[in-house]
């Protein structure tokens, strides 16, 4: 088995040298000698020894990811993309819990992550509250949190990666208005998040802008558990089969994620309605999956792979680096037009018989 040793003679250069290139700090290193390092190890096929290195620096290789419920395939296309960009660039594992967003099972995976070594870990919660992240700081872990903005006038020292998310229902509200909808709905559970809240925002918002604030609801549906990350699909049918019933039910429907979108195209095809043909439907999130469904789902896409670069590299740049000053980042979604949007019948007559 070859040693650090080993590379280090191969590739004509100190063992300090190979160190630094293993550990992401070859910045200020000649390309010519990141060249033979980078060859030496391809070649003699070395492989850190990762206890040895825990042993040494306290840490180990590792990330830890803290999400809100796998069982909500958003979470496991960011799991996806934080790990690749960790393993690729940095030959980091990543380390998944689901935390339900409560601030007492964060801080009991901190807990965890600490006692085996890992010292960065990204956070997908959105709540209110980050003290308990603020106290996780104090303990030396270095965090990241994840769809939530810094709040106004603190000085957190935690970073923040969000996508722009009064912005993407924005977008998705300005969609429907643009195919002629004036009795719009905005769909979401009754736990509020931080992202949630901006994403209302920017719905009530556009409706303004078009004067449709007294035909635009807001419906936050209640789930089992407080924000019913595991629940969505589920939570979409219901209030698919709620908003059937009303007399003068929406036309245009916006829903907090791409999960319950899907569940109420289900529900309002339970209750007897075709979308987009009765009811247009967006979601948030761009899902691979809404390319699939029928019919297929108009959303606003995330990218999530550009974000999951920040939230990497800030990671790792602040435990090479503790001077490095936090900071806000902030992603803007883009538009996904697909087939579960059209026009309200009535305007789609009007066209026809001009």
């Amino acid at each position: 088995m070859s040693t650090i040793q080993d590379v280090a003679r191969h590739a004509r250069v100190s063992v300090s040298t190979v160190s630094n290139v293993l550990n992401g700090r070859a910045d200020r290193m000649g390309r010519e000698t990141l060249a033979r390092v980078e060859a030496a190890i391809a070649l003699l096929g070395f492989r850190p020894n990762r206890a040895a290195r825990q042993l040494k620096t306290g840490q180990a290789g590792m990330l830890g990811l803290l999400v809100p419920s796998i069982a909500n395939p958003m979470y496991g296309a960011v799991a996806r993309e934080i790990e690749s960009v960790a393993q690729e660039r940095h030959g980091l594992r990543v380390v998944l819990g689901n935390t339900y967003r409560d601030p007492d099972k964060e801080a009991g995976f901190f807990q965890d992550l600490l006692e085996h070594g890992v010292r960065g870990v990204v956070v997908i919660s959105s709540l209110q509250d980050e003290r308990h992240l603020e106290r996780a700081v104090d303990r030396g872990l270095v965090v990241v949190s994840v769809d939530r903005r810094a709040s106004p006038g603190s000085d957190s020292r935690v970073d923040h990666v969000s996508v722009d998310n009064a912005e993407a229902a924005r977008l998705a509200t300005e969609c429907l208005i643009g195919h002629g909808h004036q009795r719009l709905a905005f769909v979401t559970a009754a736990g509020q998040t931080m992202s949630r809240s901006e994403k209302i925002r920017g719905f009530r918002a556009a409706c303004a802008a078009a004067g449709l604030e007294a035909d635009a609801m807001v419906v936050d549906g209640h789930t089992r558990s407080e924000y019913g990350d595991a629940e969505m699909a589920e939570l979409g049918r219901a209030e698919a089969l709620r908003l059937a019933a009303l007399r003068q039910r929406p036309t245009g429907v916006i829903a907090v994620n791409d999960m319950l979108a899907y569940g109420l195209m289900a529900g309002l095809r339970d209750a007897g309605l075709a979308v987009p043909r009765d009811v247009s439907v967006i979601g948030i999130d761009g899902l691979f999956l809404s390319a699939l469904v029928t019919p297929a789902l108009t959303t606003v896409q995330l990218p999530l792979p550009a974000m999951a670069v920040t939230i990497v590299e800030r990671l790792v740049g602040r435990l090479a680096d503790a001077g490095v000053p936090t900071g806000e980042f902030l992603f803007q979604p883009t538009l996904i037009e697909r087939e579960s949007v059209a026009a309200p019948r009535r305007v789609g007559a009007a066209r026809a018989r001009a």
